[in-house]
């Protein structure tokens, strides 16, 4: 019988691999699909119940055929390629091939607006976007304002101006030369909101991939065999973490549903049907999935189930865990990161905490002067990078030395939340340090939802603060002051709302907005957001 390991072995044990080359297309998808040419990388299923599968030798030989298409249409080593799909199963195609081609993939969601788009393929110089039908106009729109661009490519329909996929995939040859990209060459692109100013790039390195390798087997569990489902927008880091990197690195299939929302008895029932065995969500999906009647679900193939995004109330857990016999081990990391601590299958939980730091990761709560506090007291959550990083930390803010430099304190990386960890070693969150909303796994700054307002002639001024959600954690609150010759009423406010909507991301828009007479300030005239936010909490 196989010994079980302590987390304290496993984590005294583990050293990083660092080696000089790499690249996730080569080194593991080609891997899996040389080792097992039926090996299954992707079963997909959409609302209408149409099935697709991929193995991994499909998903090798495809993005090989891309890679070639985009070579002869122009992309090059180096170029920022913005992709924009929601679960269709090119996004996985394009994925590798962008990597395999030492291309940079900026991933974005598909509730981008045409702005978004715009402000996007400016920042990152990029010079192909590969989207679909439904953003073909929002792209069009804005393309003359962007002079890197060269390269348009469309999944589905034809348009003029635009490369179609289907016919790279038809005329493009499978015989791709092997580019070696170093381990710290760029290779991801995320843009992430900030409490100030617009989405900050975060550049990752090929290296990044390595990070998963803890990720995949200690905090998802996955086996080779294991059919995984990660609820998430393809547009976010997670996906990388858990729809991508993590899963694949294990030879894990992963289990995708492309569908127009998201539906809880929906879920459930796929759950049901399929042989799905573990499962990541973030804590808004538990959270509608345990108002449902679980008992009425047969959830015998499911194994092991996670969450990220956000802290993850107590009493869901138990309740899950009442209906399933398991229990959501809580993960936490970041955009910048790989997985920095959680409740990894080797410890016993603690529901509520953020479970222990990730093997490879000297993690601990510090003071301002970088020195490490006592059990219990509140600090900063802090990553140590000296003498040397841990794979999957960010290399920078493209273009932002500034921003990447407040990071950085003495040895350590500040990660922008707080903590304490009790006597035991387990994190507790806090809160985080900056202004940035994270409502429903959606990471939003209030600069972008302010500055959206602001754009209607009856706004003067606004701050955008969280507020508490039973459902999602927190949603946006505006706090509105009026310019001359308007009056509060629901009619302007449902305005409001409707105008952030179009200018800006549809899940950026305030839930809540109150009209006020003026917003409290420093001396300097600085909107005081932390006097908001904390008496929105406290109410």
């Amino acid at each position: 019988m196989a010994k079980i390991l302590s987390y304290q072995s496993i984590y005294d044990s583990f050293n990083w691999e660092r080696p000089s080359y790499y690249n996730f297309a080569t080194d593991v998808i080609d891997k899996w699909a040389g080792k097992d040419e039926d090996k299954q990388a992707i079963f997909w299923v959409d609302d209408d119940g149409n099935e697709k599968s991929r193995t991994f030798s499909e998903i090798s030989t495809n993005s090989k055929k891309i890679s070639n298409g985009l070579s002869t249409a122009g992309v090059e080593r180096g170029d920022v390629v913005i992709v924009i799909l929601g679960r269709e199963i090119e996004w996985w195609e394009v994925f590798t091939a962008v990597l395999r081609m030492g291309s940079v993939i900026s991933p974005g969601t598909t509730q981008l607006s045409a702005k978004d788009i715009e402000y996007r393929l400016q920042a990152a110089s990029a010079t192909c976007i590969i989207t679909n039908s439904a953003n073909v106009t929002k792209v069009d729109e804005v393309a003359k304002n962007c002079p890197a661009l060269k390269t348009k490519v469309l999944i589905d329909e034809a348009f003029e101006g635009w490369l179609n996929y289907a016919d790279l995939l038809t005329h493009s040859s499978d015989d791709f030369s092997e580019i070696k990209t170093t381990a710290n060459e760029e290779s991801m692109c995320y843009f992430t909101s900030g409490t100030t100013g617009y989405p900050k790039m975060t550049i990752h390195t090929h290296n990044y991939a390595i990070a998963h390798q803890v990720t995949g087997p200690h905090w998802l569990n996955l086996r080779e065999n294991d059919l995984h489902w990660n609820i998430s927008d393809t547009g976010w880091a997670k996906a990388a973490w858990s729809s991508y990197y993590g899963p694949w690195t294990c030879g894990a299939a992963l289990f995708i549903h492309h569908g127009s929302g998201f539906s809880a008895t929906q879920t459930l029932s796929l759950i049901e049907r399929y042989p799905i065995t573990t499962m990541c969500g973030a804590p808004t999906i538990y959270r509608l999935l345990v108002l449902e009647n679980l008992s009425s679900y047969d959830f015998s193939s499911l194994r092991h189930c996670v969450g990220a995004g956000e802290p993850l109330n107590p009493e869901i857990i138990d309740t899950w865990k009442s209906a399933t016999g398991l229990t959501i081990r809580d993960g936490y990391g970041q955009t910048e990161t790989g997985i920095l601590c959680g409740n990894f299958h080797f410890i016993e939980p603690k529901f509520g905490s953020m479970g222990k730091p990730a093997p490879g990761i000297h993690l601990s709560v510090i003071d301002d002067d970088g020195n490490q506090v006592g059990t219990n007291t509140e600090g900063d959550i802090a990553v140590k990078i000296k003498p040397e990083k841990p794979q999957g930390l960010f290399k920078e803010y493209k273009n932002d030395p500034e921003r990447t430099a407040d990071t950085m304190r003495y040895d350590w990386y500040i990660t922008g939340d707080r903590a304490y960890v009790d006597e035991e070693g387990y994190f507790w969150f806090v809160s985080r340090a900056d202004d940035v909303i994270l409502s429903a796994g959606y990471r939003i700054g209030p600069f972008e939802v302010e500055s959206a307002l602001i754009e209607h002639p009856a706004v003067a001024e606004s701050a955008v603060v969280s507020s508490p959600d039973e459902t999602r954690g927190e949603v946006v609150k505006a706090f509105v002051v009026l310019t001359p010759g308007f009056e509060p009423s629901g009619k302007l406010s449902k305005e409001l709302q409707d105008h952030v909507k179009t200018v800006t991301a549809p899940y950026k828009y305030p839930r809540k907005l109150e009209f006020v007479d003026a917003l409290p300030k420093t001396v300097s005239g600085k909107i005081r957001r932390i006097e908001l936010r904390e008496r929105e909490w406290a109410d």
